[in-house]
């Protein structure tokens, strides 16, 4: 297993399959690139089946016992269930995805050997959800959260994100996974800086200091330093990374793009690695060389100046940085 010079060992990857998307979420870095008729097989700049496995096989090698699927939407590669059916039987594989195919893919997304699935749902009311998403897809996603139920993929964890459009949902969803059994609900603090709208932004203490009251307990996870909370027969948990350095201090994975490309944090891309032609010896090198560059983003990367804004730490003003940095996966 390899550990980068912060101590962090590396235990997961997150693999992108592709930038294509069906929805249009106002908050997405991508906002529905590419061909999204339908699943289909790996365009020409995705990486293929066999590049996705052998990145696996390798990887496995070096301890990494946990993968999850990404985009993109990742269900339009037609390939999905052959990717999950041949990694390596040592990974536990999961997914995020918006949930619009689930419904039909489910059962067989879990018989190729899929633990279990993230699915990012903003709303519950359908015009709200086709306000933030640009889509008219909230009954097909509906249907697909309870096909993936059915299908024993749990928990399903429902991803918000939370932010000022959303901010006002929040009440509603945690009473949705509070009354339904199987899911679970994950609110993800807004990344200004994938963005560019800080207006939008809003102070994820207040989303804290009102779950602990309505709360029946509290437990912090070892990862992250996260915070569970357990209301009734639900459970919702605070994804908070924005100047949080003890969430980037307990970051133990690596991300992929759908191109082929390493990099050792979501908010950097002046990080990215190529893995040449993928063969086995350039994907060692270049994993290795990835964990050994891997920088903790806030309290090291970006510290904190005179006047408490964030700024590029001196040690790092040497790297060709990029203004805007975009995430591979969510």
């Amino acid at each position: 297993m390899l550990e980068d010079d912060f101590g962090r060992e590396v235990t997961g990857v997150r693999v992108s399959l592709t930038d294509r998307c069906n929805f249009d979420c106002v908050y997405c870095h991508n906002e529905g690139l590419g061909d999204t008729r339908g699943p289909m097989e790996p365009g020409d700049n995705e990486m293929s089946t066999d590049d996705v496995v052998r990145f696996l096989e390798v990887v496995e090698g070096y301890g990494v016992r946990k993968v999850k699927f990404t985009g993109g939407e990742p269900m339009l590669r037609q390939d999905l269930e052959e990717i999950i059916r041949r990694t390596p039987d040592s990974m536990e594989t999961s997914l995020t995805t918006n949930g619009t195919f689930l419904p039909g893919r489910a059962e067989t997304l879990k018989e190729a050997g899929l633990s279990r699935v993230n699915v990012s749902q903003d709303a519950l009311d359908p015009e709200a959800f086709a306000e933030i998403t640009k889509s008219g897809a909230y009954d097909k996603v509906m249907e697909g959260v309870q096909a993936a139920v059915d299908a024993g993929l749990t928990p399903v964890k429902l991803n918000m994100v939370v932010f000022e459009h959303t901010a006002g949902y929040v009440e509603e969803m945690v009473d949705h996974v509070a009354a339904n059994e199987g899911l679970q609900l994950q609110l993800i603090e807004y990344m200004p800086e994938l963005t560019g709208k800080p207006e939008w932004n809003i102070d994820i203490q207040r989303v804290h200091d009102w779950l602990a009251d309505l709360a029946d307990r509290v437990e912090r996870r070892s990862m992250h330093g996260r915070r569970r909370y357990f209301v009734g027969e639900g459970m919702v948990e605070i994804v908070d990374p924005v100047e949080n350095e003890s969430f980037c201090a307990n970051c133990h994975r690596v991300r992929v793009t759908h191109e082929g490309y390493l990099k050792g944090c979501l908010n950097r891309n002046d990080d990215l690695r190529p893995m040449g032609e993928m063969t086995r010896a350039e994907i060692r090198e270049a994993f290795e060389a990835t964990v050994a560059n891997r920088v903790p983003y806030y309290g090291e990367y970006l510290v904190k100046d005179d006047d408490g804004e964030w700024v590029v730490n001196d040690e790092y003003l040497g790297v060709d940085l990029d203004p805007d940095p975009v995430a591979a996966d969510d």
